[in-house]
């Protein structure tokens, strides 16, 4: 033997499995993620995302009918009994005992005993062209109603609000899954590449029981979490560079952290390296981009008449302008939450006094946002949705036997309403019924992950294609082993 083959001789009868690892670590990765490019994305030809430009857009499975998102969600459950799904039989049978054949079986979260059956505390009237039957405490929405299109026939199976805010967004009652915004993103892309393409506002004074876990990107690389802006203050907290640093000092200081995460990359071969490297640039392009979307003071009086806004203050009604003017500028996924719909009758939490509240704060905003998607020529490409986790019995709370003597509605998940409107649904429409006391869903029940599976249909993606390999599964926001419909029946 010569020299030379003597000493690689050596060489590899030192060379142990953690060196292999490490140095073909990047080689054995490329390798598996070629090898499940067919599982992520099936056979439609459907162009995964770049680990280099994890936000680029991207391609769907098929023609989208919506390009983003607004969803609205008003965290602790309105009453659709209350709201939108008119029951003349709960007049007629207010204070009477609650039939025993529908508590049979039942759980709630508060009531025991035997309840007595609520009627609304305000009036419905019709609406529209289409008549559709919605309370008076909502005397704005009645003038766009017709672009909206209700399912009066939603179900779930969680009863308390953090798990069934977690099944609603995320697919799972348990912590550590992929938002619905995390995977649009992660399937589609972001059509403005200085913004994130999921954001988060939140109003009502606190976050929703589920937390920060309801925007999360979960086992997805990080780069497709919400970020969350604020409407008073900073609107993205630590934006803004330290005092005495200036913007050409801060380039710098990023393309020396991007050197080293790159050398860390190719040593190591971590995906979420690259997502480091990604949310770095992200914010160095957001400190100029970011305040300019956020910068509601650049919108004429009558838009802020319109909507009710007070900029510099939160509250739901900045926080609707500012989802129109994200969209505007290429957001894909907009998430809303508004705090403070649990009407148990405790407090100032009342189905009278407190859903009304609720009301006057949201109604108006709402309205406008609608009407100003369409004036803009966005409504046609926006997906707006609205509601709360589950919704409301048709029973009075009984808490601990006890009868208050104000009004309130416990947790339902048998039966709850939420609306749709814009990109690719017929407005002025409704599908889904309930029984004579909105107790039970009794024609074409709607899961909350039939609805997930709806609006990932109409963003143009496949909830059984767009997959991402964890744990020995292919995982889907719609769960695995189950295969929800996609409700095509509210399709124009």
């Amino acid at each position: 033997m010569n020299l030379l083959d003597q000493l690689r001789a050596e060489h590899l009868s030192q060379t142990t499995r953690r060196h292999f690892l490490r140095d073909c670590v990047s080689g054995l990765g490329a390798l598996w993620f070629s090898s499940q490019a067919g599982t992520l994305y099936g056979s439609s030809g459907y162009a995964g995302p770049d680990p280099n430009d994890p936000l680029r857009a991207r391609t769907a499975h098929f023609a989208p009918r919506a390009k983003r998102v607004i969803y609205l969600h008003m965290a602790g459950a309105p009453s659709q009994l209350d709201l939108f799904d008119y029951k003349p039989e709960l007049f007629r049978l207010d204070g009477k005992d609650c039939p025993s054949s529908f508590l049979e079986g039942q759980r709630f979260a508060f009531i025991s005993g035997i309840p007595s059956l609520l009627a609304p505390r305000h009036r419905f009237q019709p609406a529209g062209k289409s008549g559709q039957m919605i309370s008076e405490l909502l005397p704005n929405f009645r003038e766009v109603i017709d672009e909206v299109c209700f399912i009066k026939s939603m179900k779930t199976d969680q009863f308390n609000h953090a798990p069934a805010q977690l099944l609603l967004h995320t697919g799972n009652a348990q912590q550590g899954h992929a938002s619905m915004g995390a995977w649009a993103t992660y399937g589609l892309g972001s059509e403005n590449q200085n913004l994130p393409g999921f954001m988060v506002l939140v109003s009502g004074g606190k976050n929703p029981s589920a937390g920060k876990a309801a925007w999360s990107s979960g086992y997805l690389p990080s780069v497709y979490q919400g970020v969350q802006c604020r409407s008073e203050g900073d609107p993205i907290l630590f934006l803004k560079d330290p005092d005495g640093v200036q913007r050409r000092e801060r380039r710098r200081i990023i393309d020396t952290i991007d050197e080293i995460n790159r050398r860390n990359y190719e040593e190591v071969g971590d995906p979420e390296t690259l997502t480091r490297m990604s949310q770095y640039e992200m914010a160095y392009r957001m400190q100029i981009h970011a305040s300019d979307a956020l910068d509601m003071s650049k919108e004429p009086e009558y838009v802020h008449e319109s909507y009710g806004t007070q900029p510099g203050k939160e509250s739901f009604a900045n926080n609707c302008l500012l989802a129109r003017r994200l969209v505007e500028r290429g957001v894909r996924f907009v998430q809303l939450y508004d705090w403070g719909w649990d009407h148990h009758g405790t407090g100032d939490s009342t189905i009278d006094k407190g859903l009304a509240k609720k009301c006057r704060e949201t109604d108006r905003p709402i309205a406008a946002l609608l009407k100003d998607l369409k004036q803009r020529g966005l409504l046609d490409e926006t997906l707006v949705i609205w509601g709360g986790e589950f919704g409301r019995t048709p029973m009075r709370e009984l808490r601990g036997g006890v009868v208050s003597e104000k009004f309130g509605r416990d947790h339902h998940k048998e039966a709850f309403t939420m609306w749709m409107a814009g990109a690719g649904v017929k407005g002025g429409y409704s599908i889904g019924e309930t029984d004579e006391l909105g107790f039970f869903v009794k024609d074409n029940p709607v899961h909350v992950k039939d609805l997930q599976s709806t609006i990932l249909h109409l963003l143009g993606l496949d909830s059984q294609k767009l997959v991402y390999p964890y744990q020995g599964l292919d995982q889907k926001l719609t769960g695995v082993g189950h295969v929800p419909r996609v409700v095509e029946e509210i399709f124009v």
